[in-house]
């Protein structure tokens, strides 16, 4: 028997339940399970997480294979090349999540900028005598440039956000182009990377991984900050020397890091644990009720689509 769908994990909401009423021959087996890597032999579509790649050899194994899809934006996890040979269509989330991840990135700058997390640290440990003149010192943001990397829709919906706090958002992103970017409450320049990142007192990545963004900020790349900037990454872990972002904080060349994605994720490097001003996420970007079934409903609808109009 042919297995119509073969989905790695359960999902928010009840969108699943009805993609396997609607395809009786669905299974949900754990990722890497027995029972996952013999369905792929028969499977026609796989649904799998951010967290759960599809290699080549997965397809090697999966013949019947029409349709991937993933509860995420990026496809970054999956044989784009191998895929597109073999006619396997992809199908992702994207749209739905804009304006929670926008909301995080935002959420993780306030966190940064005003020493968000030290200052309930400091409430938590039982130690605090009171106001004081000096006391977990931040950041002001109103009137400084914010560098956007990326300027897709969390790119454009994020910049909004800043604006809207007083910030002069500028763009850069990887088509070259120096038209101006309408981000909807204005319009906003595109940079050069160079000039971009040594007028920004802050830049928050909005990219997708690929091998041109792969180690976009290295070390060379991150010296052309101005001292005390601040960086934000709700897109994903590898654009982001993170060894040198690290010794930077140390040496007090960044004033603060909010991350929620991480090279080599959900492993990170043990030094960002010691690493002074970094709040730290465990990939929150797209965690609301709304936004997760939203993803769900997409993502199931699409494969069901995509199975529909497949040849047989």
């Amino acid at each position: 028997m042919t297995l119509r769908i073969l989905s790695a994990s359960p999902l928010v909401g009840n969108h699943l339940v009805t993609l396997g009423e609607r395809f009786p021959t669905m299974i949900i087996a754990p990722y890497r399970s027995v029972a996952w890597t013999m369905g792929l032999s028969t499977a026609e579509a796989l649904i799998v997480l951010l967290s759960e790649p599809i290699s080549i050899q997965d397809l090697e194994r999966a013949p019947r294979l029409k349709v991937i899809g993933t509860y995420s934006v990026g496809t970054n996890h999956l044989p784009l090349e191998a895929c597109k040979a073999r006619g396997i269509q992809i199908v992702n989330t994207a749209g739905v999540l804009t304006d929670a991840t926008a909301d995080l990135a935002l959420a993780l700058l306030l966190a940064v900028s005003r020493r968000i997390a030290e200052g309930e640290a400091l409430v938590r440990s039982g130690t605090w005598k009171g106001w004081a003149p000096d006391q977990v010192l931040g950041t002001g943001l109103s009137g400084k440039t914010c560098g956007i990397l990326g300027s897709g829709p969390i790119g454009r919906a994020f910049a909004r956000r800043v604006w809207a706090l007083g910030m002069k958002p500028v763009f850069w992103d990887r088509d070259g182009m120096n038209h101006a970017v309408d981000f909807g409450a204005g319009v906003a320049r595109r940079l050069p990377l160079p000039e971009l990142l040594a007028s920004s007192s802050v830049v928050s990545l909005h990219c997708p991984l690929t091998e041109d963004t792969r180690g976009l900020l290295d070390r060379p790349h991150l010296d052309m900050l101005p001292a005390g900037a601040i960086i934000i990454n709700t897109a994903r872990g590898g654009i982001l020397d993170e060894s040198v972002v690290i010794e930077k904080l140390h040496s007090r060349a960044l004033a603060g890091v909010g991350l929620d994605v991480y090279e080599g994720e959900p492993k990170f490097a043990a030094d960002w644990l010691k690493a002074p001003n970094a709040v730290l996420l465990p990939h929150l970007g797209s965690a609301t009720v709304e936004t997760r079934n939203a993803m769900a409903n997409q993502l199931c609808n699409g494969v069901a689509e995509a199975l529909e109009a497949a040849p047989c």
